[in-house]
C-alpha cells in the first residue's frame, strides 16, 4: 500500500512539472502574440509602425527556426544523460529567457541593442522550448501505467491550451482595466516576469525526481553489456529512419491543425470573413476551454482502442469536414461559427490527445526523446509556425476563402498515409519497444 502511495505521489509530481513547463511556453506564446503591437513600439524604431510590427513577428518566428536545433540537442541529452537532466536544464533556460524579456530596456533607452537582445532571448527560448513538449511526454509516459499512458500523456497538450488561454485572458483583462499608457510602459512586462517564479517551481520539482524506471532499466542493461557511448542522432537515422519519417508525417497534422484551429481562425474570421473581432475571439476562447476537456477524453479512449485507430480517425474527419466547416464559417453568424469551432476542436483533440502517447510508443528507449523531439519540432517549425502565413497567402493568391481549408485537407491526407504505415504499440511495455 505504501509503495503504491509513493508511486502515485511521484507520478503526480511528474505530471505537475510536465504541465508547468508547457504552460509557461504557451503562456509566453499568447502574451507575445497579444502584445505584438506594444512590443513593436517598445523595441523597434517608431517611425514606421508597420515595419516595427513585421520585425516583431520576424523575431517571434526565429523561435520556431531554433526548435529543430534544440530538438537535436535536448533529445540527445535526454537520451544520453537522462530525462530529468534535460528537463531540469531546459525549463531553467526557457523560463529564465522569458523572465529577462520582461526586464529588457526599451529602444528609447539603449537603441538598436533592445531588438538585438530581444532576438537573442527569443532564440534561447525557442532552443530550450524544443525539449519541453517531447521531454514532458516522454517522462510522463515512462512513469505511467501501460493502460493509462494515453490519459497521462494527454496532460501535455492540455497544458499548451491552458497556457494559451491563460496568456490571452490575462492580456485581455490588462487591456480592459489598465490605462493604455501603463500597458505600454510596464504592463506588458507582467506575463513575461511571471515565468520566473513558475519556472523555478518546475525546476525545483524536477530536480527532486528520479529518472524514469524505463530509462534507468535501459542504463542498467547498457552497463551490464559494457556498451560504449550512446549516439542517439546517429542511431535514430541509421536504425529508425522509417519511424522518424512516419512520425514526422503524423506530426504535420498536429502542427497545422493546432495553429489553424486555435490561433489562426480568429484572424481568418476577422480579415477574410469580416466577423467582429470580439465575436471571433469569444468563439475561439470557448473552443479552447472545450479543447482542454475533450483532450482528456481522447487520451482515455486511445488507451482502450489504440493510438493508430484514433489518429486515422482524426485524419479522415479532417479530410471530410474541413471544407464544409470553412463554408459554414463564412456565414459569420456567431452561433454557427461557435458550433463549427467546437466540432473542429473536438476532431483536433482526437489527434492531439493521442499523438504524444503515440510518439513515445514509436521509438525505443535509447532514442525515444530524440525521435519524439526531432519529428515533433521539425513539423512544427516547417508547418506550424507558417500555418497562418500560408493560409493568408493562399487566400490572396487564389481569391478563395476556402483555400486554407484545402491546404489542411492536403496535410490531412499526408498524415493519413503516414498513419496507415505506422505500427500499433499501445499494448506494449515501453522497454519492449524495438526489441522484437
Amino acid at each position: 500500500m505504501q509503495e503504491a502511495t509513493e508511486s502515485g505521489a511521484v507520478i503526480r509530481r511528474v505530471a505537475v512539472s510536465s504541465f508547468l513547463g508547457n504552460f509557461i511556453e504557451w503562456f509566453d506564446y499568447a502574451s507575445y502574440s497579444y502584445f505584438a503591437t506594444v512590443i513593436a513600439a517598445v523595441f523597434f524604431a517608431s517611425e514606421d509602425p508597420t515595419a516595427a510590427l513585421i520585425s516583431t513577428f520576424a523575431v517571434f518566428a526565429v523561435s520556431f527556426i531554433m526548435r529543430p536545433l534544440g530538438a537535436i540537442f535536448w533529445g540527445s541529452m535526454g537520451d544520453k544523460r537522462g530525462r530529468k537532466w534535460a528537463l531540469s536544464i531546459s525549463i531553467f533556460l526557457m523560463s529564465g529567457a522569458t523572465f529577462l524579456i520582461g526586464c529588457l530596456p526599451s529602444y528609447e533607452m539603449i537603441g538598436v541593442w533592445a531588438p538585438m537582445l530581444l532576438l537573442l532571448l527569443r532564440m534561447v527560448q525557442g532552443f530550450s522550448a524544443a525539449g519541453e513538449y517531447a521531454g514532458a511526454a516522454t517522462f510522463l509516459s515512462e512513469f505511467a501505467p501501460k493502460d493509462k499512458r494515453g490519459l497521462y500523456c494527454s496532460l501535455v497538450p492540455a497544458s499548451t491550451a491552458v497556457g494559451l488561454l491563460a496568456g490571452s485572458t490575462l492580456a485581455t483583462l490588462m487591456t480592459i482595466f489598465m490605462p493604455e499608457a501603463d500597458v505600454l510602459f510596464w504592463g506588458w512586462r507582467i506575463p513575461f516576469l511571471l515565468a520566473g517564479p513558475l519556472g523555478l517551481v518546475a525546476h525545483y520539482i524536477r530536480t527532486r525526481l528520479e529518472d524514469s524506471p524505463t530509462y534507468l532499466d535501459m542504463q542498467d542493461e547498457l552497463s551490464a553489456k559494457q556498451a560504449g557511448a550512446q549516439h542517439p542522432i546517429r542511431d535514430l537515422c541509421k536504425f529508425h529512419l522509417r519511424e522518424l519519417l512516419v512520425s514526422f508525417g503524423a506530426c504535420m497534422l498536429n502542427a497545422v491543425g493546432f495553429y489553424a484551429v486555435l490561433t489562426y481562425l480568429p484572424t481568418y474570421l476577422e480579415t477574410a470573413v469580416g466577423m467582429p473581432a470580439e465575436d471571433s475571439q469569444m468563439a475561439t476562447t470557448i473552443s479552447l476551454v472545450a479543447y482542454v476537456a475533450f483532450i482528456f477524453i481522447s487520451g482515455h479512449i486511445s488507451d482502450r482502442f489504440g493510438r493508430k485507430k484514433m489518429l486515422i480517425t482524426a485524419c479522415v474527419l479532417f479530410v471530410v469536414l474541413t471544407v464544409p466547416a470553412f463554408m459554414l464559417l463564412n456565414t459569420a453568424q456567431f452561433w454557427v461559427v461557435l458550433g463549427v469551432e467546437l466540432v473542429m476542436a473536438f476532431v483536433l483533440t482526437i489527434n492531439d490527445g493521442t499523438l504524444s502517447s503515440y510518439l513515445t510508443e514509436t521509438f525505443p528507449t535509447d532514442v525515444r526523446y530524440t525521435g519524439f523531439a526531432l519529428s515533433f519540432n521539425l513539423a512544427n517549425a516547417i508547418f506550424g509556425g507558417t500555418a497562418a502565413m500560408i493560409g493568408t497567402w493562399l487566400i490572396s493568391v487564389t481569391g478563395s476563402t476556402l483555400a486554407p481549408a484545402w491546404y489542411m485537407v492536403v496535410i490531412s491526407v499526408i498524415a493519413l498515409v503516414a498513419m496507415i504505415l505506422s505500427h500499433e504499440n499501445s499494448h506494449k511495455e515501453l522497454h519492449d519497444i524495438g526489441k522484437e
